[in-house]
């Protein structure tokens, strides 16, 4: 499945280089990526004598919703067909992903390759942002104008998109480095991987990127402590620590106080997002058994906007109150059923008495999902299709069951039928 592999990373890149895929020409580059790598591996499936297909639990919450805004679609439920089309294309290509995912990646050594890449991609990124912020001449990789405006950081047009990436990025580095599950050789790498992400996520100043990286740090030293560090772990974690420190000091922190201040005034302010998450609340009353449709808050919130700022609310900046808005009860089922599968299957995965490779690996996916999580309570970077892509496989990681040979992981495999000799 080595094609398969390089082809999902690909796509990853490519999508947040491309300012996360939010564009239509982005979009469709993913989604047609997605299809043509499904393809390429049914090929593969039909000439192989014999193949086994995991299913992960995740598929069927998101099956379910993907069946909902289907109904919305060809049964005229949604308040305008064409952008819950648009939605339900990127929802399937998701879907399609994490099914790829967990046909490419099934034993520790596939995953190790797959978190170095991570590592790498994640530096890579968050240098290059940090470089962008120093050298800024107004335009996203020094040549590209900004038409509608934004607050940029990295290849990201909104820095709190940028957030949620180095959210789920940050972990994969830093628990096995805080756990001493690297190689003394290594350790100045994964060091360095680290401490430039957690610098660029401080200096792209987003409130609700560092609130959830700060939850993540909070459940990392819950989890650690219940782990009984010993001395060599309480080092790397304090020369973290200081190295971070000698970072934040290096940077500047008047610069980045004032950067947060500077960023705020741009930003929309408190009491428009309070009245956001209000209306949207209004718009899932009135419609609350299969909401408005997926994907068009935008044409049914003017209605229901009390606090007019004279822009476009094309997202309430909370992923949950818009997937209720927008899917209804019916819709919110599905995503509490996704989160009680993905809780239920991954906690088990890194009990404390789990001192494993591979358990470490599934925490880190487990941190940098759940920071992302917290922040979709106050933006919305489930529609931003590259992060959206980034928590999905994320997700993969931490509940699938890594095995350590290359045997299928237990849950959900299933063998097709051999060919007729």
């Amino acid at each position: 499945m080595r094609f398969l592999r390089i082809g999902i990373c690909a796509l990853l890149v490519f999508g947040v280089a491309a300012h996360g895929g939010v564009e239509d020409w982005a979009r469709t580059v993913l989604e047609s990526g997605v299809a043509v790598l499904l393809v390429a591996w049914a090929a593969r499936l039909c000439f192989r004598r014999e193949e086994q297909v995991v299913l992960s639990p995740l598929l069927l919450p998101l099956g379910a919703l993907s069946l909902l805004v289907m109904f919305q679609w060809a049964f005229h439920k949604t308040a305008y067909a064409y952008d819950t089309r648009t939605e339900l294309q990127l929802l399937l290509a998701d879907v399609i992903l994490l099914f790829l995912t967990a046909q490419a990646f099934r034993t520790l050594e596939d995953w190790k390759k797959f978190v170095w890449f991570a590592m790498f991609f994640g530096f890579v990124v968050c240098t290059f942002g940090i470089l962008q912020h120093l050298t800024f001449n107004g335009k996203i990789y020094w040549f590209r104008e900004m038409r509608f405006g934004g607050i940029p950081f990295g290849p990201y047009v909104n820095r709190n998109h940028f957030a949620a990436f180095a959210e789920l990025l940050i972990p994969i580095p830093l628990v096995p480095l805080l756990i001493g599950k690297v190689r003394r050789e290594r350790l100045f790498v994964v060091g360095l991987f680290t401490v430039l992400q957690i610098g660029a996520l401080l200096l792209a100043a987003s409130r609700g990127g560092i609130a959830s990286f700060a939850v993540e740090l909070l459940v990392l030293a819950a989890w650690f402590a219940m782990r009984r560090p010993g001395g060599k772990q309480l080092l790397a974690g304090g020369a973290i620590v200081l190295v971070v420190v000698l970072l934040i000091s290096w940077l500047g922190v008047r610069q980045i106080t004032q950067r947060f201040s500077a960023m705020q005034s741009l930003e929309i302010t408190t009491g428009k997002r309070a009245s956001m998450r209000s209306d949207t609340w209004r718009m899932f009353l009135d419609h609350p058994v299969l909401g408005t449709g997926l994907g068009t808050i935008q044409v049914v919130f003017p209605p229901y906007e009390t606090l007019y700022d004279g822009k476009i609310v094309n997202h309430s900046h909370n992923d949950y109150l818009e997937a209720l808005a927008e899917t209804g009860i019916l819709g919110g089922l599905c995503c509490v059923w996704f989160l009680g599968v993905f809780f239920a299957h991954a906690v088990p995965r890194f009990a404390p008495a789990n001192r494993s490779f591979a358990a470490a690996l599934q925490f880190s996916a487990f941190l940098g999902c759940l920071g992302f999580l917290v922040h979709s309570f106050w933006d919305f970077n489930l529609h931003i299709p590259a992060n959206a892509a980034l928590f999905f496989v994320w997700s993969y990681m931490a509940t699938t069951k890594i095995e350590a040979s290359a045997a299928v992981p237990v849950e959900g495999r299933f063998r097709t039928r051999r060919r007729n000799q």
